[in-house]
């Protein structure tokens, strides 16, 4: 994102430049789709390009934490408590983090997925994405819910799409289980550095789906407070 726009949000309301990490955040973990598109197909040169860009965004996003910590002062009158506001940020910037050492670990070794594991394992981080999409979605309300002042349809939708990602995490949880099986299956066939650091991999996918079940978490927190 470009400075001036990083530095423009601030004058409105920590709403919106919370809303526009979000989205930032979710643009990066997004590009671990084709980022492992690339991998699985051997395209190292694709892969390490979609690297520099999760990398790039994940800067843009730290770049708008830190200006917003700076310019949240204690004192300012808000309808969230200000500690509230900074835990959620920083649960997002947890995924934007996650992404990046993904990406870099995954190229650093140039990690092959072997075949037994592909399907499972794209349909696994989709949903793992599909969670960050939707602790996103939730976010992108935050705006609607301090106009209507926390009350009506706007806390209930809200409520609802919590809900939705409690369920999705749960579903990565099952998912990454029959990997990790699958996993097992084949483990003896494999180098055992590749078989700890693919173990790992399952592991850090699945906890871009956790940080975001934190992120909604957060929300409920401010909700609560209300």
């Amino acid at each position: 994102m470009p400075n001036n726009n990083i530095l423009g949000v601030f004058a409105k309301s920590p709403i919106k430049p919370l809303e526009q990490h979000i989205e930032i955040v979710a643009q990066c973990a997004g590009k671990l789709v084709p980022f492992f598109d690339a991998c699985i197909a051997q395209e190292w040169d694709k892969a390490d390009k979609l690297r520099v860009e999760i990398s790039t965004l994940e800067k843009d996003a730290d770049a708008m934490k830190r200006k917003l910590r700076l310019e949240l002062p204690g004192g300012l009158f808000m309808p969230f408590d200000r500690a509230d506001l900074l835990s959620l940020l920083t649960q997002q910037d947890k995924i934007a983090n996650k992404a990046k050492d993904i990406a870099g670990r995954v190229t650093g070794r140039q990690m092959d997925l072997p075949p037994a594991l592909l399907t499972h394992f794209s349909d696994y981080l989709k949903r793992c994405i599909d969670a960050i999409d939707k602790a996103a979605e939730a976010i992108n309300e935050l705006g609607d819910l301090l106009e209507t002042g926390f009350k009506g349809r706007e806390v209930k939708l809200v409520e609802k799409l919590i809900n939705e990602l409690d369920a999705i995490e749960d579903d990565t949880d099952s998912m990454q289980i029959t990997i990790r099986k699958e996993l097992l299956a084949i483990e003896k066939d494999l180098h055992p550095i590749d078989a700890m650091y693919l173990y790992q991999v399952i592991e850090w996918v699945g906890d871009l789906a956790d940080l975001a079940e934190r992120v909604g978490s957060r929300l409920e927190i401010l909700l609560a407070r209300k």
